[in-house]
């Protein structure tokens, strides 16, 4: 009953939102300016052969490979500065500083290095996923319970086995956390890195039918980058019930 109450509520919601678009959208009667729920639904019906089959691929893309260097880069970086002071003292600051600078400043210039090419947006939905991932898997290494470490330690565990048998597990609620803010990041650095140079994807779309003045064509790819991102969430979401089932959540 409990989790029967959490689905309704959120929906509710979102049936209350699509309501008031609804009927502000009919009010201000100026489609190309604010679309009602149902004139981007008639669009998204209309476009679904090319933005299926042509712009969502492109896009699903750009965030499968960002996701995939920003997971691999940031754990990598997260371990080696748990077991290094040096490293740590080194590269955090940089990975810092590097959330100071906006993101919509630089996909320019990586449009500039790598041209139209999937590496221009893969490198910014990198820029923008790779701190939390980081921060986040490296907070949980250092989670780990010295009270724990010392008990493997006098029954005879070398660092090898503290490591996976202690080390990881404290570590993956940490990384399962920074990975379900980093999956809604991938979509919004995806979109960026369209919006502002390439030849497909779902930003690109939009931002060629915000120049023929289609509010509905505008609002219809967004519709679907949400969806990938709730997609997204609620599959890391699974995977991690199913990864840490031996940890007790109400």
């Amino acid at each position: 009953m409990k989790q029967l109450h959490r689905t309704i509520a959120p929906l509710l919601l979102v049936f209350l939102f699509l309501v008031v678009w609804q009927v502000v959208g009919m009010i201000i009667d100026l489609a190309f300016i604010l679309p009602t729920p149902l004139q981007v639904a008639v669009k998204l019906w209309e476009l679904k052969e090319i933005l299926f089959l042509v712009h969502l691929p492109a896009t699903l893309l750009v965030i499968i490979v960002g996701l995939t260097l920003s997971i691999t880069l940031g754990v990598g970086l997260a371990i080696w500065m748990s077991v290094n002071k040096t490293v740590e003292k080194a590269f955090y600051p940089i990975i810092v500083a590097s959330q100071t600078i906006p993101i919509i400043a630089l996909a320019p210039i990586f449009v500039l290095w790598f041209g139209y090419s999937i590496w221009s947006k893969v490198a910014v939905t990198l820029i923008i996923t790779f701190f939390p991932i980081t921060v986040s898997t490296f907070d949980g290494l250092r989670s780990t319970s010295k009270e724990l470490r010392d008990l493997m330690l006098t029954m005879g565990a070398d660092k090898r086995d503290i490591f996976f048998k202690l080390s990881i597990p404290s570590a993956l609620p940490f990384f399962y956390s920074g990975l379900k803010v980093a999956v809604t990041l991938s979509v919004i650095g995806a979109a960026i890195g369209e919006w502002l140079g390439a030849q497909s994807g779902l930003g690109y779309f939009s931002r060629r039918m915000m120049t023929q003045f289609d509010g509905a064509g505008v609002f219809a790819p967004i519709v679907l980058l949400s969806a990938i991102g709730i997609g997204l969430f609620l599959f890391v979401v699974l995977l991690e019930k199913i990864t840490l089932h031996w940890r007790k959540t109400e």
